[in-house]
């Protein structure tokens, strides 16, 4: 017993003393270089298929973009910018009523879906329970509901009661399918907030608005607008609900409550035409339509730089 005792007393000192050390530092050496070769290979064989994963990714993004310019450059003009639709047969003409009418639709459904995205998202990460947990589901459900679905609800709603295409409704029915992918966007956003901040503002004395307005919105900017701009993006390329509600036009209109053009019901149109020009014309407008997605990304993320820098 007393060596025992000896053995369990010395015990400590011996797992300090130098020898000691200088023993498990030796293992530990000798278990690394043993594995070394391994973790090597799974690390470069890990990051060689994360680079080629990324090469597939964009090889169709590219090939797309490629193929998209070559064919549409050639199309593209000053009157392209400025002109009507001619008929076919006919050369020249250009697109400025689907851009502009995409503009105004387009433009009217993110002021709506918008701030009506924010609000909902704003009440999901403040609220808790049965309603939250139902709202969310909505949105999860719908954000799956295929356009077209949504462009025939827009019709049977409005259309067919009044008899009468018109570029609002257009924009009603994308309003519909921008607000679940804003909703589910701006939450995840706000809810990277830390909660320190929310505490910090409420125990300042600062109403729960004022918190969400000047916080937590402000914190989220830069995610809030990717996920804006996400759904906007979406929005400016989908074609079957303006086919049931905007109808489009020949005609320069920018009263949305008549038929409105727009760029993704141009490509349509002429990219089922015969004319080689008119394929052409629809080869242009798509690469138009790029160009503004590509255009709004820049400014979104320049804002959203600019708002985060400058926040108070």
């Amino acid at each position: 017993m007393s060596a025992g005792t000896d053995f369990v007393r010395r015990e400590p000192a011996d797992l300090l003393s130098p020898e000691s050390v200088a023993r498990r530092r030796r293992m530990v050496r000798r278990a690394s270089r043993s594995t070394l070769r391994r973790r090597r290979l799974v690390g470069n064989t890990t990051r060689l298929a994360c680079y080629l994963a990324l090469v597939i990714a964009l090889v169709p993004l590219v090939a797309l973009l490629s193929y998209t310019v070559e064919r549409g450059v050639s199309g593209l003009s000053v009157d392209f910018f400025s002109q009507l639709p001619v008929p076919e047969g006919v050369p020249g003409g250009g697109v400025e009523e689907a851009i502009i009418g995409t503009l105004i639709i387009v433009g009217l459904a993110a002021l709506v879906a918008i701030p009506l995205g924010l609000s909902v998202a704003l009440f999901l990460v403040d609220r808790r329970g049965k309603l939250a947990a139902s709202v969310r589901f909505v949105a999860d459900v719908m954000s799956g509901i295929p356009s077209i679905a949504i462009g025939v609800f827009a019709y049977a709603l409005f259309v067919v009661p009044s008899h009468h295409y018109a570029g609002i409704i257009g924009s009603f029915a994308l309003a519909v399918l921008m607000l679940p992918i804003i909703v589910r966007a701006d939450e995840v956003a706000m809810r990277t907030v830390p909660e320190d901040l929310w505490d910090a503002a409420l125990a300042l004395g600062a109403r729960p608005s004022r918190v969400a307005r000047s916080v937590v919105v402000r914190t989220a900017l830069p995610a809030l607008v990717t996920g804006n701009l996400l759904a906007v993006a979406r929005a400016v390329g989908e074609t079957a609900p303006l086919l049931f509600t905007a109808l489009g036009s020949s005609l320069l209109i920018t009263n949305p409550f008549q038929p409105m053009d727009a760029m993704p019901l141009r490509i349509y149109l002429d990219g089922t035409q015969a004319d080689p020009h008119l394929q052409t014309v629809a080869w242009a407008t798509a690469l138009v339509l790029l160009a503004f997605i590509l255009v709004l990304s820049i400014v979104a993320r320049a804002f959203a730089s600019y708002a985060t820098r400058h926040a108070r």
